[in-house]
């Protein structure tokens, strides 16, 4: 009973997105279907309009292995506590974030040399980045070895997975995106400049329509300026 009215408790965006992500790794263990016929392959969206893989390629995260539980975890952690926190009462800002997310991860693995045939470790990697942008003070333990500020995480987080020998590419494709997102969100309106990047209409009807989150109010906003580029919004860390 626990366990679940910890998950009924989480936000509803990264609870859907941590849930499609474990069902589509179960289903691979289970037999029931090939990672190939969910892949990124542009060739085939386009000739044989398969329309289907630029949105099935988010939520293969490998199979069921210690990488696959980090991943998860990450989803459960990071992304619940930017909802929770930064993007609090904001259901609809974090949906696009994620949807602007995918769709900057989708353009960037039609550049040659940066495809990707899975693309779920990069937008993982990218609530990781904003995470560490929104709570760059927290101190966070790596198996208990070392300690370091949350600015530095996605920094070595790469840096484990060139230890452990995984690809970097998916690492990296996912700093880009979520620097991009912070970038025009953040950092370029605090320097002075006006908010490029602002929610679609759209998205907050999709969220009305759905009956999820909580009604947005014009307090739950983030002050974007005041503070300096790199200092966080002063959110506290749940948990």
């Amino acid at each position: 009973m626990c366990y679940r009215g910890w998950y009924n408790s989480l936000p509803p965006v990264a609870k859907a997105y941590g849930t499609l992500c474990l069902i589509f790794t179960t289903a691979y263990q289970f037999g029931l279907y090939h990672p190939a016929y969910i892949m990124l392959v542009y060739e085939r969206v386009f000739k044989h309009l398969e329309v289907w893989r630029p949105i099935t390629c988010f939520f293969f995260l490998g199979p069921f292995s210690v990488n696959f539980g980090i991943r998860l975890l990450m989803i459960a952690r990071y992304g619940v506590q930017l909802e929770n926190g930064p993007f609090q009462r904001r259901t609809a800002d974090f949906l696009w974030m994620m949807l602007f997310g995918a769709f900057t991860l989708l353009a960037l693995s039609a550049i040659p040399g940066l495809w990707s045939p899975f693309l779920g470790v990069s937008l993982v990697f990218m609530l990781l980045y904003v995470w560490s942008r929104e709570f760059p003070n927290a101190n966070i333990s790596i198996y208990g070895l070392v300690t370091l500020k949350a600015f530095y995480l996605p920094w070595a987080m790469l840096g484990m997975d060139v230890i452990f020998g995984s690809p970097l590419l998916p690492d990296l494709l996912g700093i880009i995106a979520g620097h991009l997102h912070y970038f025009l969100t953040v950092l370029h309106p605090l320097a002075g400049g006006r908010t490029i990047l602002k929610t679609p209409m759209w998205v907050h009807k999709l969220v009305a329509r759905w009956g999820i989150g909580a009604p947005a109010t014009t307090q739950a906003q983030p002050d974007r300026n005041t503070g300096g580029a790199f200092r966080g919004r002063s959110h506290r860390v749940g948990g």
